[in-house]
């Protein structure tokens, strides 16, 4: 991969009701951090960690500290993804290479996060590479570089009940993929993206972002309704998991309807998982 990008760091999934996503979540099968606040802004988080990556639950938890582009999402979107975080070991190195490319990121900022534990707050920090829109496939996108990654991957956060193990794939709704190829290229470098009739796919390590027009979203998931979705938008997420057979049980006994899909995995609708469709598949 190019520009010191090594993957995908973790998706942001937006809620306009923090406390009852995280409840949807739990129900999902997912085992849910404690509560963390960006310190100096107005949002918060509950994180869903993986061994590489992660989902972020966000939404406004403070409205009299400042407000980030977060805020704004959120309130046009409504709940949903709203956002992808690339991972990178070294943000400076990555904002040189990104200059380097023509891709003019923001300056690299520092973001903590005050994260309430037992034991007492701990603060994990975050420097952080702002993309400009023109230089991202239509979806909204940074770099994320951890500098203490110990505060958030304790082993007993990394076990779910559901046994999900990490994000296979995002899907992303645009009106004509093939017009942000050259942009993929130039971001994420030649090698990282395919073509796949009107598709586009990027790969980022272990996991796929897909480059879609919504009607053949609704090729890939039938049951989505995407007559609703105004493209540019975040629709969709595969999260692998180590037993469907388990992650069926699970949701059978928490009441979490699901649908099986034409590739053996398991679908949860938006409406029932805090506006993602999120799809279950099996770990390779």
């Amino acid at each position: 991969m190019a520009n010191g990008i090594t993957g995908i760091d973790h998706l942001l999934i937006g809620a306009r009701d923090l406390e009852a996503a995280r409840d949807t979540y739990v129900r999902l099968g997912f085992t849910i951090t404690p509560r963390g606040r960006h310190i100096g802004w107005s949002t918060g988080n509950y994180c869903i960690m993986f061994p590489t990556d992660y989902l972020e639950l966000i939404g406004v938890v403070d409205s009299g500290q400042p407000a980030s582009s977060i805020k704004r999402r959120i309130a046009e979107r409504g709940d949903g993804l709203i956002g992808v975080a690339l991972a990178t070991a070294d943000a400076e190195a990555a904002f040189r290479e990104l200059g380097a490319a023509g891709v003019a990121p923001e300056p690299v900022r520092s973001l903590g996060r005050a994260l309430d534990l037992p034991e007492g707050t701990v603060t994990p920090r975050f420097s952080l590479v702002q993309l400009p829109p023109a230089a991202t496939p239509q979806v909204p996108m940074f770099l994320c570089q951890h500098l203490s990654p110990e505060l958030v991957r304790r082993p007993a956060w990394l076990v779910h009940p559901n046994t999900a193990v990490g994000v296979r794939s995002v899907i992303a709704a645009v009106a004509e993929p093939n017009a942000v190829v050259e942009t993929c290229t130039r971001l994420f470098g030649v090698a990282a993206v395919g073509r796949t009739d009107d598709m586009v796919s990027v790969r980022l390590g272990s996991a796929t972002i897909l480059l879609a027009t919504p009607r053949d979203i609704a090729e890939l998931h039938p049951d989505l309704d995407t007559t609703t979705v105004q493209a540019p938008a975040l629709v969709a997420c595969a999260i692998a998991v180590g037993d469907l057979a388990t992650t069926m049980r699970h949701l059978s006994d928490h009441s979490v309807a699901y649908e099986r899909d034409g590739r053996a995995g398991l679908v949860v609708a938006p409406e029932d998982a805090g506006g993602v469709l999120i799809e279950f598949v099996a770990a390779r």
